[in-house]
């Protein structure tokens, strides 16, 4: 007769936090919230609006510590980023020359905004789906997109791409590599970004075979 196999242990919040005092401080927030799926999924839709949040700091320690409900946690993440998505897009197509242009002067967007409007004419999709997976700001992107009156379902789906692969990569990380995930995001989420871009393309690109 086998016996059944011990329950993984949850390791302890220091043990896993991480190094920005901010992200702590929210990590002990949701670990304290009877609430925290609600709480996840808003901190996302403030992250991706003009907040800034430093979500995968705080994302990758709780997933750590929640391991039981990681696919539910990166799922309350991707909705709340993709309801920022939405009245960020709505935001560039019908208030861009008062509110879009205010939430760009006032997060120091400018240049960001300039820079991806010469790269989002010549790639389109691909440059949404680029700024969605790398720390360049996603609101610049919203903004752009709806100003330019993109196509929101495509804009969507760039979106749902990006944030859906960047979140749910994430969960995979956690329970790949465990603590040392966090100290992996810390040091190389740049690369970590653009190897997540590369395999969308290569995904899409397999699948129009």
């Amino acid at each position: 007769m086998t016996s059944n196999p011990k329950p993984e242990h949850k390791p302890e919040p220091e043990q896993v936090k991480p190094n920005s005092t901010r992200a702590q401080a929210w990590l002990h927030k949701l670990l304290d919230s009877p609430h925290a799926l609600v709480m996840i999924f808003v901190l996302s839709f403030m992250e991706s609006l003009v907040i800034p949040i430093p979500l995968e700091l705080v994302l990758i320690p709780f997933m750590l510590i929640e391991r039981d409900r990681i696919w539910k946690i990166a799922t309350a993440t991707l909705l709340g980023c993709l309801l920022g998505a939405t009245v960020g897009y709505s935001l560039g197509w019908f208030m861009f020359d008062t509110a879009g242009q205010w939430a760009l002067n006032n997060l120091g967007y400018q240049q960001a905004y300039q820079e991806f409007s010469q790269q989002f004419e010549q790639d389109g999709f691909w440059a949404i789906v680029a700024v969605g997976v790398t720390p360049i700001p996603f609101q610049v992107a919203m903004l752009t997109a709806g100003a330019s009156q993109y196509s929101f379902g495509l804009f969507i789906l760039a979106a749902l791409l990006a944030r859906g692969f960047r979140y749910y990569g994430l969960a995979v990380l956690i329970l790949w590599l465990g603590k040392p995930a966090l100290e992996l995001w810390e040091r190389h989420s740049r690369k970590i970004g653009v190897a997540i871009l590369v395999v969308i393309a290569a995904t899409i690109g397999v699948a129009q075979l």
